[in-house]
């Protein structure tokens, strides 16, 4: 079904620029789940538009990221200001732009991939004007978030954006088992409609690093046991449980905490952070690293003892797969896809418990464990997890939807026909 000179494929994440800084409240394992993916589509010679929204001054309209692959801004008033949320009575404005530029430069497509339930509301837009399949991966559920009873509860009107893409849409992508179990129990989708497609790791970024090496590199103590958070500040990722599992902790006194992410050092979400590290008592434990380009992260997981995770939902768990690559274990609490790594890898431990004085029990498992695999042996449990593999396994969806979508027409062609 793939066409022999490659897919046209219309890639939608309006409300997080795939180039934006990892790490800040909308930018995270999204990104670089379609950076990496559109980076290996185009290589195989298909051709990617991805479509986003211009939050930022200075960015080009049109910018080439990488062969084949265009990252195409669409602007509205104050639209760098606005929330994720805030942004859905924007939508018809964004499809009108996106639909704009594709009549003046006369493109025509094969396939339209969403990422998250904003994007596939456009998608869904696209799927009826285009006439073409429509494949949605959501990232995150809405219903799921909500039934962690952490953060800000998500709004209904997104529970009903997600319910009607899974009905209207061609194909859904989950990136674990689990997640496509949420998706049949939660939101009724069909089970045949649903591929499971993990997420992947570049393994010529993420190696195995000689740790005295690392740790010079970043100005931090050869002799510190250190441990890693790498991700947002959003409550869900169970950022206070970790620090409050410091305080368990006192009694090893080499222990450091390196904290990656947020909106950048001095920002209130940072400061706010800091104040609470003085209030538990550990400030002088915990390094706040700021935000970190994804090709400077290596250093990060090389220079650790291990990552820990304590998030209380994940559809995948992007960075335990990173800190696997990188040959390092994993403390996580059972989300996404990161207790089969470990339990692949038999390097790290599960929390069912997400208290902080199971996670710190658990954090000191690892730390006090002489039998954790060598470095080569953890990044060997991962190694199927290459874009590669996973590009292909996406091929493959979109060559299915576009089956689905020529077998609907098909059958619709047929029954106008009988009815004649």
């Amino acid at each position: 079904m793939v066409r022999d000179e490659g897919l046209r494929i219309a890639m939608l994440s309006i409300h997080s620029n795939p180039i934006g800084k990892l790490g800040t409240q909308d930018t995270g394992g999204m990104s670089v789940y379609i950076r990496e993916l559109a980076r290996e589509l185009g290589g195989r010679g298909h051709r990617v538009d991805i479509y986003t929204r211009g939050q930022c001054t200075g960015y080009q309209h049109i910018l080439n990221l990488y062969e084949n692959v265009r990252l195409i801004h669409l602007g509205i008033q104050k639209n760098g200001d606005l929330s994720k949320l805030a942004l859905y009575p924007y939508l018809p404005k964004y499809f009108r732009l996106l639909e704009k530029f594709r009549a003046d430069q006369n493109l025509e497509y094969d396939v339209i991939h969403s990422h998250y339930w904003l994007s596939g509301r456009l998608g869904s837009w696209a799927q009826t004007l285009w006439n073409l399949p429509h494949v949605v991966m959501y990232h995150t559920l809405g219903a799921l978030k909500n039934r962690t009873g952490v953060g800000m509860q998500e709004p209904a009107f997104r529970i009903a954006a997600e319910k009607e893409l899974v009905r209207s849409c061609h194909r859904i992508l989950a990136p674990t088992e689990l997640e496509r179990e949420n998706l049949i129990r939660y939101y009724g989708a069909a089970a045949e409609k649903i591929g499971v497609v993990p997420c992947g790791v570049n393994l010529e970024l993420f190696y195995p690093q000689e740790k005295g090496a690392a740790r010079n590199k970043l100005d931090l103590e050869a002799n510190d046991t250190i441990l890693l958070y790498v991700g947002r500040f959003d409550p869900l990722k169970g950022l206070n449980t970790l620090l409050e599992a410091m305080t368990y902790l006192r009694h090893h006194p080499s222990l450091r905490l390196v904290i990656v992410g947020g909106d950048g050092i001095g920002t209130s979400e940072s400061l706010s952070l800091k104040q609470k590290t003085e209030n538990l008592g550990i400030d002088d434990r915990v390094v706040l690293a700021g935000q970190i380009e994804q090709q400077h992260l290596p250093p990060y997981y090389g220079a650790a003892d291990v990552l820990v995770m304590p998030s209380h939902y994940e559809s995948f768990g992007l960075v335990g797969l990173e800190a696997l690559a990188c040959g390092r274990p994993v403390v996580s609490t059972p989300v996404g896809a990161v207790e089969g790594l470990i339990r692949k890898s038999r390097a790290g431990r599960i929390v069912s418990d997400i208290s902080a004085k199971s996670l710190a029990k658990a954090i000191e498992s690892i730390i006090t464990d002489s039998s954790i695999p060598a470095s080569d042996v953890i990044r060997e449990s991962i190694l199927k997890y290459s874009w590669s593999n996973v590009a292909t396994a996406v091929i493959e969806e979109y060559e299915t939807a576009l089956k689905q979508q020529y077998f609907d027409e098909d059958c619709l062609v047929s029954v106008r026909a009988s009815c004649g």
